[in-house]
């Protein structure tokens, strides 16, 4: 089964973030650790498709009768610098589907085109206020007061590539593009990726002005990374995007180097090298967002 085509910005907390004792639900999920990262892309699908295949689709995915689904890391897998500290461990990501499913219909219903919003509410058989109900009411399992994974289809936001250090990724290509190990990712102390969003911030806010795009999506990344535990690590990750990458443009994938080169080509207040960085970037994944038309 392939993969859906999402990217994945992820942050794992200390289990004493979640309380003191954690809930016990939560606990034995986390001493089951039964999710790896591609059976949570598989699973993340499964239970939409569920929602969507009967005869009356519900407005959200069921939520499970057993343990939550979650994603567990071990601080020793998170480099670290001397200053940085992560854990203690195990380190723990929620995937919180269902909450994110409403934070994404909720959404939805504010910004949608009206033609289009009464479709889907039509679909639901559910009056506008009543789905806004249940999506508010689902917004309220989440553990914390944010949601512990951000994803995109198709591409990755160029501003989350400052969160994380270049040199500090992890590849494996697997047995070709289908394989379920297949993976590129980058992991960082909240520490760190908290001072490199703020810095980035600050850069592009300087040369572009605070209403810029990718200014926006930094400070929102900046704010989100701020209601989690200090200890906690962060993930970037390409998911199933590396479904669609040969294995040498997958091994010269140099994304984060060309952010991190275009951030100091704005310190430096070169404008021609940020133009040439930012066209490289733009025609590499403006290439790989076209594909969503292909069909």
């Amino acid at each position: 089964m392939l993969r859906p085509f999402v990217a994945y910005l992820r942050v794992y907390e200390p289990l004493v973030a979640f309380g003191e004792p954690p809930d016990e639900r939560l606990s034995r999920a986390v001493e089951e650790a039964a999710l790896t990262r591609p059976d949570a892309g598989e699973r993340e699908m499964v239970m939409w498709l569920k929602s969507q295949a009967g005869e009356n689709p519900r407005i959200l995915p069921k939520e499970s009768s057993s343990l939550p689904d979650v994603l567990v890391l071990d601080p020793e897998e998170v480099p670290t610098e001397a200053s940085a500290e992560v854990g203690p461990g195990p380190l723990v990501c929620p995937l919180e589907i269902r909450p994110r499913s409403a934070a994404a219909l909720v959404g939805f219903l504010g910004e949608a085109h009206p033609a289009l919003r009464g479709a889907v509410v039509d679909a639901l058989g559910a009056p506008e206020d009543r789905i806004k109900s249940r999506a508010n009411s689902a917004l309220r399992d989440l553990y914390g007061t944010s949601m512990h994974v951000l994803s995109t289809t198709w591409t990755v936001p160029l501003p989350w590539f400052s969160l994380v250090d270049p040199r500090q990724f992890r590849l494996e290509l697997g047995s070709g593009q289908g394989d379920p190990k297949r993976e590129l990712s980058w992991r960082a102390p909240m520490t760190d990726a908290l001072r490199r969003v703020g810095e980035a911030e600050e850069l592009v806010g300087n040369a572009l002005g605070d209403d810029a795009g990718p200014v926006q999506i930094l400070s929102e990344t900046h704010r989100w990374l701020g209601n989690f535990h200090p200890a906690s690590a962060v993930e970037l990750d390409y998911g199933g995007l590396v479904q669609l990458v040969d294995d040498l443009t997958l091994e010269s994938d140099t994304s984060a180097d060309e952010v991190h080169m275009l951030l100091e080509a704005l310190r430096n207040g070169d404008v021609d090298e940020v133009g040439e960085i930012f066209q490289t970037l733009r025609d590499y994944w403006g290439e790989l967002a076209a594909r969503e038309r292909f069909n």
